[in-house]
C-alpha cells in the first residue's frame, strides 16, 4: 500500500518496477472492497473480477481502517511514521481520544499530528483529487492531499468521468479518485446484503466506464483501503460497567475490531494479562512494545508510540468489542466491520487498467 502511488508516479517517467510506462495515471480507491469480498461476489462485478489478474492484490496497512490506510497510500509511509494508528487514538499527554478522520475539524487536532509529507506535494507533479463535495476543505483532506487540485462530484459516474477528463487534459498528472459508497452500504447493511451487492454493481459499471473513457496512455489502478467482515449483533462483546476487562483501563480507542486500551498508571501489565486470559482464543492481544517490535506498523517513531494503546486487541474471530458504558449506541448498529489483521480485512485488489494492464 505504501508504494503504490510512488510506483505510479515512477511509471510516468518510465522507471517503475511495478507498472508499465504511462502518460498520466489514476488511482481509484473503492472504500471497503476487499479481495475476498470481490471474489465472493464476482458474479455481480464481472468487469472487475475479469480484469483482476491472479497477482492483482495487495496487503493494506494495520490497522485496516480508512484513516490509517488512506494516509499511508497518500504519503507513502506506514502508520508508525505518519502517526495515524487507528480510527480513534489518544493524544499523548492528555485524556483525549480523538477521531482520526474528523478530529481535525471537531477536536482541534493540529495539522502536524499527521507527520508525513503528502505525496500530492512531495512528488512535484500535477496532482488531482476527485471525491465527494463534502470532503473538500476538511482537515483530513488537508493533511493527506495538501497541494492537490480538488474536484468535488457527488455522483459516482460524474466522479469517474471527471477523473478520465483530468488524466486526458493533464499529461504527467496523477489523479486520486475516491468512492465511499460501498463502505457506507457495508457498514449499514453488511457486505453480504442485497444493498451492498446493488452498490457493487454500480461500482463495477463505473469501472467499466472508466476503462472505456481513458486512452491507452493512461494507467489506472483500482484498489481499496480495507476489506470487510460482517458481525451480527449476537457476536458483540459488550464491555459493561463492572466488567473485569475494564479493570485498570483508563481510556479505550481504536475501533470495534481493533482496540487501543490505555491503562491507568502502573496497570498495563495487569490489563494485558487479564485480556489475554479472557480473549486470546478469539483475538490477538499484545502490548504496545510487542506491536511496535512486530513491524506491523512499520518503524514506530517515539512520539507515535505514545498514541498506541498500552494493550492492543485485534479480533481474529467474528467478534467486535463495544464500550457499552457510552450513551451513544449508534455504532452498535453497524454490521460490516474492519480494522483487524485477518486476510478478509487486509487483502485488497490491485487491478490494473489502461496502460497499466500491460506488464511492466
Amino acid at each position: 500500500m505504501t508504494r503504490v502511488v510512488r510506483e505510479m508516479s515512477a511509471a510516468l517517467e518510465g522507471r517503475s518496477e511495478w507498472f508499465a510506462p504511462a502518460r498520466s495515471a489514476i488511482v481509484w480507491v473503492i472504500d471497503g472492497l476487499g479481495a475476498h469480498n470481490l471474489s465472493a461476489r464476482a458474479g455481480h462485478a464481472r468487469f472487475l473480477a475479469e480484469a483482476r489478474g491472479k497477482k492483482d492484490a495487495a496487503r493494506t496497512v494495520f490497522p485496516s481502517t480508512t484513516a490509517a490506510a488512506l494516509t499511508s497510500l497518500l504519503t507513502g509511509t506506514a502508520p508508525g511514521e505518519h502517526g495515524i494508528v487507528g480510527y480513534r487514538a489518544r493524544v499523548p499527554g492528555t485524556d483525549d481520544v480523538v477521531n482520526q478522520l474528523r478530529g481535525w475539524d471537531t477536536d482541534g487536532l493540529p495539522p502536524s499530528f499527521q507527520r508525513a509529507a503528502p505525496l500530492s506535494r512531495a512528488l512535484g507533479r500535477p496532482f488531482f483529487a476527485v471525491s465527494r463535495d463534502e470532503y473538500e476543505g476538511t482537515g483530513f483532506t488537508a493533511v493527506t492531499l495538501d497541494g492537490a487540485h480538488f474536484r468535488g462530484e457527488d455522483d459516482l459516474d460524474a466522479r469517474v468521468r471527471a477523473a478520465a477528463e483530468i488524466a486526458a487534459d493533464h499529461p504527467g498528472s496523477l489523479t486520486y479518485l475516491y468512492a465511499p459508497e460501498l463502505d457506507s452500504a457495508g457498514h449499514k447493511h453488511g457486505w453480504e446484503s442485497d444493498e451492498w451487492v446493488a452498490v457493487l454493481e454500480r461500482v463495477d459499471a463505473a469501472a467499466r466506464a472508466l476503462a472505456a473513457a481513458v486512452d491507452r496512455n493512461t494507467g489506472v489502478i483500482v484498489t481499496s483501503d480495507h476489506g470487510m467482515v460482517d458481525v451480527p449483533r449476537h457476536r458483540h462483546v459488550l464491555l459493561e460497567e463492572g466488567s473485569p476487562l475494564l479493570d485498570g483501563v483508563r481510556l479505550i480507542g481504536g475501533e470495534p475490531r481493533m482496540l487501543h486500551l490505555y491503562a491507568e498508571p502502573g496497570e498495563a501489565d495487569a490489563v494485558l494479562a487479564r485480556w489475554r486470559d479472557a480473549e486470546a482464543s478469539r483475538s490477538w492481544v499484545c502490548s504496545r512494545e510487542e506491536l511496535a517490535a512486530s513491524g506491523l506498523l512499520g518503524a514506530v517513531a517515539p512520539d507515535v508510540a505514545e498514541r498506541i494503546g498500552d494493550v492492543v486487541v485485534a479480533a481474529r474471530a467474528g467478534v467486535v468489542y463495544y464500550d457499552d458504558r457510552l450513551d451513544d449506541k449508534g455504532p452498535q448498529k453497524m454490521i460490516g466491520q474492519h480494522g483487524s489483521l485477518t486476510d478478509e480485512e487486509r487483502i485488497v485488489p490491485l487491478i490494473r487498467l489502461g496502460a497499466f494492464a500491460t506488464p511492466a
